[in-house]
């Protein structure tokens, strides 16, 4: 946020040239204006250090913001995981997807075409009305954020000078609207207790037609919440703003009634591992390097996993389950078929690879193991790569949920796999990390892109929400003390805006 001066009257300026080392060894020279304090009531002068100390306070004393989290990944259940977000004034709750594979936040508005009136979730939808909210403001297509959007494909200039988007995904489903810049309120972690009196001015897309999944009302929410790497996601315009740091963790509960944790902020644990993000890509891409099951690496050519224009390997949030690249997924098969040929009997069950079995299938199946750059594995146990369903002739059928990826060389990492892990999305860092993780347990949460010094744990993390939403929203407390930059004990307000 650019930075108010603050000019006072019979100023004399006294003019120092300062020079800045650039990079590759160049110089920048830097004009500094200091002004005369010559008969200026000490009241004036503290209230000018005050406004200056706010700004400091903006720009370094940067705050962990908590989201509760409703879902599960279990498909059969509801198979998303999901957020709410409180926008306009006065503000309105609005239920929306996480989702790391898209950019941009946005929500159903007033009027909209073929967008669902409710929905099979115990939630009650509701629509944006831009009129009903006294700070809310179209962005206009000269608006820079709107060319900003522009340069990733999330935005382009609408009629009447509006910025609109047009989004299409995956699974064949499709939204489009206009941005507008509103207010969005914060659940922010100060010491050890959250606090809600917290709002930042931010763009987010405002839906007025939707089509295919999205206009199904069985699994409807209000919108999608995306996390994605490019300028308009609400991780960067934050950031960007000096309110959280560039980075957002997740903690996504498998079993027990789903629910998790979800940040702003990174999560620290000392078995954290961390990939380094492919630079350049539009999504979250890392680099597979190979596959192991039961400690024996399977024999797939690297160049499978390689990571190009629409091939590689990404971690998204939005997919419920886990897709291997063709070349790489019938040797998985076969070896776990191998593995436990001796005590199940394999079956297809509507095109998908499927085991009868009377005993726990932790005993029986192997351990996997995706092997990443830099030395990083995400270790899966058997619940995390199988799903049980039916049972015939008194025996289980647990089927294989990572599934084939058709004719591309695209591996996604979806919530069967990321469940059950803290994942850390360092995007200062540029790097991924994971560990295993009882999602209801107590987390550290840090400001920096380190991890090493802005910390400490006084956390104890509530009870998570049903996936079978008798109560979607329990109250999720994640107990942090971040440790200021500043000594600000004088200081109550953080002033976002």
């Amino acid at each position: 946020m650019p930075a108010e001066r603050i000019f006072v009257a019979v100023a004399v300026s006294i003019l120092v040239a300062v020079t800045a080392v650039g990079g590759e060894g160049n110089s920048v020279k830097l004009t500094l204006e200091r002004a005369s304090h010559r008969g200026i009531e000490l009241g004036q002068l503290r209230d000018s250090d005050r406004i200056r100390h706010g700004r400091f306070l903006q720009q370094q004393s940067l705050v962990v913001v908590d989201f509760h989290v409703g879902g599960t990944y279990d498909p059969f259940l509801v198979g998303l995981y999901f957020t709410k977000v409180k926008l306009g004034n006065p503000p309105k709750e609005f239920y929306v997807q996480i989702d790391t594979g898209s950019d941009v936040l946005w929500v159903s508005c007033n009027p909209c075409t073929g967008c669902p009136t409710s929905s099979g979730l115990p939630i009650q939808l509701e629509f944006f009305d831009p009129s009903s909210s006294s700070t809310a403001k179209p962005i206009s297509c000269s608006d820079q954020r709107c060319t900003l959007g522009a340069q990733s494909s999330d935005s382009f200039c609408l009629d009447q000078n509006r910025c609109g988007y047009k989004f299409q995904y995956g699974d064949g489903s499709g939204t489009s609207g206009y941005f507008i810049q509103d207010s969005m309120y914060l659940d922010t972690v100060v010491g050890n207790s959250l606090t809600s009196n917290a709002s930042a001015l931010v763009v987010f897309g405002c839906s007025t037609s939707q089509t295919g999944d999205l206009t199904k009302p069985d699994r409807a929410v209000d919108g999608i919440f995306g996390f994605g790497r490019n300028g308009l996601s609400i991780v960067s315009q934050l950031s960007s703003k000096g309110v959280t740091p560039n980075s957002f963790s997740h903690c996504l509960k498998g079993g027990n009634g789903g629910g998790g944790i979800l940040v702003l902020g990174q999560i620290v644990d000392p078995n954290l591992v961390y990939t380094p993000l492919v630079p350049s890509q539009p999504h979250y891409n890392i680099n597979l390097q190979s596959i192991a099951v039961n400690g024996q690496t399977l024999s797939i050519n690297p160049s499978v996993f390689a990571t190009s224009e629409n091939r590689g390997t990404i971690v998204d949030s939005g997919t419920t389950l886990t897709y291997l690249a063709q070349e790489a997924y019938d040797p998985f098969i076969a070896a776990i078929t191998q593995y436990v040929s001796q005590s199940v009997r394999p079956i297809l069950s509507k095109g998908n690879q499927c085991y009868l079995a009377v005993s726990s299938v932790s005993e029986i199946f192997p351990t996997v193991s995706f092997n990443f750059a830099g030395g990083a594995s995400m270790i899966l146990n058997p619940p995390d790569y199988l799903l049980k369903q039916d049972s015939i002739a008194g025996a289980a059928m647990w089927c294989i949920g990572i599934q084939k990826f058709q004719g591309q060389g695209i591996t996604i990492l979806g919530d069967l796999v990321l469940k059950d892990k803290v994942v850390v999305y360092d995007l200062s860092g540029q790097r991924i990390g994971w560990a295993n993780y009882d999602c209801l347990s107590s987390v550290n949460v840090s400001t920096t892109s380190t991890g090493k010094t802005e910390f400490v744990n006084a956390g104890q993390l509530g009870e998570a929400n049903s996936a079978h939403f008798e109560d979607p929203y329990k109250h999720i407390i994640i107990s942090v003390i971040i440790v200021l930059l500043l000594h600000v004990s004088f200081f109550s307000v953080l002033p976002f805006l």
